[in-house]
């Protein structure tokens, strides 16, 4: 994992510990298999970018579908349920 992958997931998980809905999400997310997944994160892209949301936001939508990056969130926070 790259310095900035991790970078991600530790501040994606530092979110996740503040807010259980968000974990709850993310679990349910990163549980998914990949190309679900990918899909998935397409289309919530999508969305986001018609609304013209920050440029960090959808790096960090994007980093979600990294394989790495799911695998490390899921490692940390468990699955779904």
């Amino acid at each position: 994992m790259t310095p900035v992958t991790s970078e991600y997931v530790t501040a994606i998980l530092a979110v996740a510990e503040r807010d259980a809905s968000i974990a709850r999400m993310l679990r349910e997310i990163c549980a998914l298999d990949d190309d679900v997944r990918d899909s998935a994160l397409a289309l919530v892209a999508a969305q986001l970018r018609t609304q013209a949301a920050a440029a960090d936001v959808l790096a960090c939508v994007q980093a979600l579908g990294r394989q790495d990056v799911a695998r490390a969130i899921a490692a940390r926070l468990g699955p779904p349920g």
